[in-house]
């Protein structure tokens, strides 16, 4: 999760820039790089096979393995933590295994949704990033197990799984093995619990809280070394591994198939496979759209040192697919002279916005060349992901699962004119104009749950230099989504156990804002995903706050929008969140 609460800010490894006083902005001139001219097809590279049809196989045949049950040496926290664990299933079962003080301390199993108070809101846990391995079997499995006891016991809903794209079909298009995923899911539906499965289709490693690597598919990133321009790239020419650029969405660059076409025959495949749990057990499918799963631009990488918060980040529009583009709908507007690239003065991935002339008060953003570009920058992600929910609602309509598509929480530099933090990543939001409603629209088209990242964030928490604004970056998407009239559900960024990160996601997850009558009904939140399982969370103290959190969220009883409690804060709580 790339959202971030405060640290030590450091302006370090900015891109200097000298400027000539100018009352008027003017538009970059024509770069030193070619552009394909051949859009939107250009000639295939000869990395990828000439374009085929896929066979039959790639819809329906599933490559299975053997299963490896063996169990690693270091069973994890859980056992350390409960003692020894076995297969119970029933509470005094739970009781025995867990020991009678933790069955005291933390009661009975909650009920299910289906029997919650009125208001309330399902609470569900992200499992670990390498809850697979790459030898297709469940890591630690009866560590695994226990945690999905423990988490079923303190009334959580259900449970949140990475589907990797990386994993599953790492050995070639249309070879999916799911053998692994289909232990864990079935360890998942024995506990009673539900599953948001995420269709994970970026790299994991390079954003905050990625603690494991995980790549694309191997032979995805055959192609994409041998063709550089499938990958994201800034205007220094950096490559960015993490997601492929959208592009070359619909071009055919991966073996014979365009992306949209690979994530669609992955979606299909998933929903053939656990065709017997959807509904009952898989309740929710989170579609991929970009870097950490979010719909969005790489534009604040953390790899290697590149961003660091609070800078800006940069465009990412600079492989020849997306210049391509660019440059048609430039003569298409009749401004020929504003297709050869992103603007030039924008700044560095570390920059700060009124060190910039394009991003400062009254800056090139607001300019008829800024319009233009950050339209075309915006409409690219916003018809990406048009694409991908098209494919996804028509493989899971029928399936009894519900569709969510997750946005980032960029909240730093909210507070200034230009928003600059969120339009590198694709969201043209301004002091003037709503970049989440056309999301939120787009969403509703398909019937997608917007799901939103820094629900437990406080502006009183953020560094004041920094311009930063959860609270009113979420009011704004709350009005969206009302005016939208689709469900929102909500993430934590960053793993945080304090009461007052718990008390702040009660009082959002209500989505009842201060103008709001108290006569009002207000529908809350469909749904909370707590960023995540870990050591951390099973030590004792963090453990009984957690199960307190997620029967308050049950009963929405202890929602308080006092402005005390909306002042109160824990400054400067997550170090992690901006260490290198």
């Amino acid at each position: 999760m790339a959202n971030y609460l405060t640290g030590n800010i450091a302006k370090s490894n900015k891109v200097s820039y000298t400027h000539e006083p100018s009352s008027q902005w003017k538009p970059p001139t024509a770069p030193n790089y070619r552009i394909d001219r051949q859009f939107p097809s250009p000639s295939a590279t000869q990395c990828s096979s000439a374009p085929s049809p896929p066979n039959e196989d790639w819809s329906r045949g599933i490559r299975q393995s053997q299963v490896d049950y063996s169990i690693r040496s270091d069973l994890s926290v859980l056992h350390k933590t409960f003692g020894s664990q076995t297969q119970a299933s029933s509470d005094s079962a739970l009781k025995k295994e867990l020991g009678l003080q933790f069955a005291e301390q933390y009661g009975r199993i909650l009920p299910s949704i289906g029997t919650r108070d009125h208001g309330g809101v399902p609470v569900f846990v992200m499992l670990p990033l390498d809850s697979v391995t790459s030898k297709h079997t469940v890591n630690r499995r009866k560590a695994m197990d226990a945690s999905l006891m423990a988490l079923k016991s303190a009334g959580v809903e259900g449970v949140m799984v990475d589907v990797w794209w990386g994993l599953v079909e790492m050995e070639g298009p249309g070879e999916y093995n799911w053998s692994a995923y289909r232990e864990l899911l079935e360890m998942v539906r024995k506990r009673g619990l539900k599953v948001q499965a995420v269709m994970s289709f970026h790299k994991c490693g390079g954003n905050v809280g990625d603690s494991v690597s995980i790549p694309l598919p191997k032979w995805v990133v055959e192609e994409i070394d041998c063709d550089n321009d499938l990958a994201y790239t800034d205007q220094w020419k950096g490559r960015n591994y993490e997601y492929i650029s959208l592009g070359c969405d619909n071009l055919p660059v991966l073996k014979g198939r365009t992306p949209v076409q690979c994530y669609a025959d992955f979606m299909r495949s998933f929903k053939e496979s656990f065709d017997d749990l959807m509904s009952e057990t898989v309740v929710e499918i989170q579609v991929g759209m970009g870097p950490a799963g979010e719909l969005r631009y790489p534009s604040y990488p953390e790899s290697n040192g590149t961003w660091k918060f609070p800078g800006i980040g940069a465009f990412q529009c600079y492989d020849k697919y997306m210049l391509a583009n660019l440059k048609a709908t430039a003569e298409t507007t009749g401004k020929q002279e504003w297709g050869y690239g992103g603007p030039t003065d924008a700044g560095g991935y570390n920059n700060w916005p009124e060190e910039t002339e394009f991003f400062r008060r009254e800056g090139g953003w607001n300019s008829p060349y800024g319009e233009f570009f950050l339209q075309w920058y915006s409409n690219m992600l916003l018809n990406h992901g048009e694409r991908i929910l098209a494919e996804a609602e028509s493989i899971f309509h029928n399936s009894g699962a519900k569709l969510s598509g997750k946005v980032a929480g960029i909240h730093w530099h909210y507070l200034t004119r230009s928003h600059a933090s969120e339009l590198t990543a694709g969201y043209y939001n301004t002091r003037d104009r709503d970049g989440y409603l056309p999301i939120a629209q787009m969403f509703g088209r398909h019937g997608v749950v917007f799901n939103f990242t820094c629900i437990e964030m406080k502006d009183v928490e953020q560094p004041v230099d920094a311009k930063c604004s959860p609270e009113k970056l979420i009011k704004q998407v709350i009005q969206a989504t009302r005016k939208a009239r689709i469900p929102l559900a909500g993430e934590n960024a960053l793993p945080r156990f304090d009461e007052a990160s718990y008390t702040q996601v009660l009082n959002n997850s209500s989505l009842r804002l201060e103008e709001d009558s108290p006569d009002d009904e207000i529908e809350p939140m469909c749904a909370f995903t707590y960023l995540r399982t870990s050591q951390d969370l099973f030590q004792s103290n963090n453990w009984s706050r957690f199960v307190s959190f997620v029967r308050r969220m049950s009963q929405q009883n202890a929602v308080s929008n006092s402005k005390d409690e909306k002042q109160s804060g824990t400054r400067p709580v997550i170090q992690e969140a901006t260490s290198t």
